[in-house]
């Protein structure tokens, strides 16, 4: 196999030309049989393995820079810098991630994770060159669907004023991971026609230098025109009038053509963008066909396509997307926005039921919470439904266009908690402090799929701005004979008795369960609460628990500064109650990649892990 031979950074480069295509399928095929095994991140990887080889071809690296946005695309160049090896452990515990990582290679230039940075971490780059006086070449590569991020056009702003070489790539494939929306999507979808005026350019070019002695100058003069062929041709030519050179629309699946441009880009001295057209799922018919279910995805058959999983019972966001389902037809002032993710936060069904009421704005998390913030104050109920960890791209936004007007918008906080072999960038672990300290906002964790599905019907009756937080992975159906209305504010005790007190915060309430089994097997008396709402704090069933209490027990998926257990803690502190109380938290730390369960253990929030902390607690206090 080629593939054999790529054991290093540059090692691309002793191939012969004509052995490009069978590296290309080599590697398609690596692919494909390894996330089908492990899991990860397939159709955006399948459409990229030209491009990424010839920026491979190209460059040198790790003297130049590759910068990914989003990143999940770059398993290809994680092979062409020699580590073939470690995708037995792709996105494990302990292994490589599905993501560019510094600390993994040289050759990862930046972390990325999350959408519509490239652009600005490269110019960073750039800059950062020019002023070291180091000579080399960065590319960032760019989504057309990460287009749609305010970020990237704050960064394109900047870069026409570079004056030096920057390589930005627009990798074009008509998906976000669902399929693109809006103005920037209509505006690539114009410049996909490109061919004709690339095929008009080259005869006008061919024709003037066969002129004596002006054709060349005539050709520079073109060149030198902002207003040029290009202008005439493609109305509006966007980079162009932002002093970025545009080169394309290229083929992104033939190495020669983008080998060929790539060199062109490099000769120039300012920001040149180059638009190379690839198609998502590419040489994998199953992903060619529906590349968002492809884009990311658990092991599969290779010969189907099917998962190896079967799903048995529904996870939260299926509970969720049935729920809002159920609520559109009683409340007609209801609508769903989500940020490029209709299928990922279960607003698929609702878009077909509802077209008018439903609003995908790309990914672009700080226009969907504003704009649903101006939905609220016109008399909607608008639910944005996102990740937890998306959610944070928005802080300015949910406090100063939707906390401070105290607007009714209603945050679905899906994959709340460790979400497991994303990492780092994906894991939802710091919403409960980002958002609990915001004066106005609410935040309810339920506790189960049924209290799921009560908690979003008692949000369309309630009148301010509440985060409704649940996690990854199949729906929890215990204590459903424990279901009781929700009151604002008010915790659930689900079990009373003395001595010890679990306060359990939504997907906690599962572990707390088994903990309290255990102690009481030991012969521990234990109170279970669960907790409802983390924001605001029910004081009064704190109160009521200290006078016959002496042990708190917090259990959160959340990182422990800002959560709740400290919110708890400082409670029992001003108000001086008698106990004790234990947080069991996350510690403020970023959480790699991993199995969930296994991530649980190893941060110390599993059943095992908490019954040890609570017995050792009760053992030393008995000693006295």
């Amino acid at each position: 196999m080629l593939l054999d031979s790529i054991n290093k950074a540059n090692d691309i480069k002793n191939l012969p030309e004509e052995e490009y295509d069978i590296l290309a399928q080599e590697i398609r095929d690596f692919l494909i049989h390894k996330i089908s095994m492990s899991g990860g991140h397939l159709a955006s990887n399948l459409g990229v393995v030209e491009l990424t080889m010839a920026m491979h071809l190209v460059l040198n690296l790790p003297e130049d820079k590759i910068i990914w946005d989003v990143g999940h695309q770059s398993y290809t160049h994680k092979l062409l810098t020699g580590r073939r090896e470690g995708f037995d452990e792709l996105r494990k515990y302990g292994g490589i991630s599905g993501f560019p990582k510094r600390r993994e290679s040289n050759c990862d230039a930046f972390d990325t994770g999350h959408s519509s940075t490239s652009i600005s971490a490269g110019l960073g780059y750039v800059e950062a060159s020019r002023i070291r006086g180091i000579d080399n070449t960065v590319i960032s590569v760019i989504g057309d669907g990460a287009l749609t991020g305010g970020m990237a056009y704050e960064a394109l702003n900047n870069a026409s004023q570079c004056s030096r070489n920057f390589i930005i790539v627009l990798n074009d494939n008509e998906m976000s991971i669902s399929r693109n929306v809006g103005g920037m999507s209509g505006y690539l979808n114009s410049l996909r026609t490109g061919e004709v005026y690339n095929d008009l350019k080259a005869g006008v070019m061919n024709g003037l230098k066969r002129i004596p002695v002006y054709g060349d100058k005539m050709i520079e003069k073109i060149r030198k025109t902002k207003s040029g062929i290009k202008q005439l041709l493609i109305p509006g030519m966007f980079f162009e009038d932002m002093g970025i050179t545009y080169l394309g629309p290229v083929d992104g699946h033939d190495i020669g053509q983008l080998t060929r441009v790539l060199r062109e880009a490099q000769k120039l001295d300012h920001a040149v963008l180059v638009h190379v057209l690839t198609k998502k799922g590419k040489g994998y018919e199953p992903a060619e066909k529906h590349p968002s279910r492809f884009h990311g995805v658990e092991p599969f058959s290779v010969e189907t396509g099917l998962p190896l999983k079967k799903k048995t019972e529904p996870n939260y966001t299926d509970v969720f997307s049935a729920s809002i389902v159920r609520l559109a037809e009683k409340y007609p002032e209801l609508v769903a926005i989500t940020a490029a993710m209709p299928d990922g936060t279960g607003l698929k069904k609702f878009r077909d039921l509802y077209p008018n009421r439903f609003f995908d704005v790309g990914i672009a998390e700080e226009h969907a919470v504003t704009f649903a913030a101006g939905m609220a104050a016109a008399g909607m109920k608008p639910v944005v439904a996102v990740y937890s960890s998306f959610l944070q791209r928005a802080y300015d936004q949910i406090i100063h266009d939707v906390c401070i007007q105290n607007l009714p918008v209603i945050f679905a906080v899906d994959r709340a908690g460790l979400v497991g072999s994303d990492g780092e960038t994906h894991q939802g672990i710091f919403d409960l402090s980002y958002l609990a300290n915001i004066p106005n906002m609410n935040i309810l964790a339920p506790m189960n799929r049924y209290e799921l599905a009560d908690a979003l019907k008692f949000a369309m009756e309630f009148n301010g701005p509440l985060a409704i937080r649940y996690p990854r992975g199949t729906a929890w159906d215990g204590l459903k004979e424990m279901r009781t209305p929700i009151e604002y504010g008010k915790s659930q005790i689900l079990y009373k008795e003395r001595g010890i007190a679990l306060l359990a915060a939504g997907s906690m309430v599962k572990t707390a369960v088994k903990v309290r089994e255990n102690l009481k097997a030991a012969g521990f008396c234990v109170t279970l609460v669960n907790v409802r709402f983390v924001l605001p704090l029910d004081q009064d069933c704190l109160d009521r628990l200290s006078q016959d209490h002496e042990l708190f027990v917090t259990m959160e998926e959340n990182v422990l500064n800002g959560g709740f257990g400290m919110k708890v803690t400082r409670y029992t502190q001003e108000n001086e109650l008698p106990v004790h109380v234990m947080n069991v938290a996350l510690p403020n730390l970023y959480v790699e990649h991993g199995n969930v369960e296994l991530l649980k253990k190893e941060v110390g929030i599993d059943a095992e892990t908490i019954e040890h902390r609570i017995r050792e607690y009760m053992e030393e206090r008995k000693r006295g």
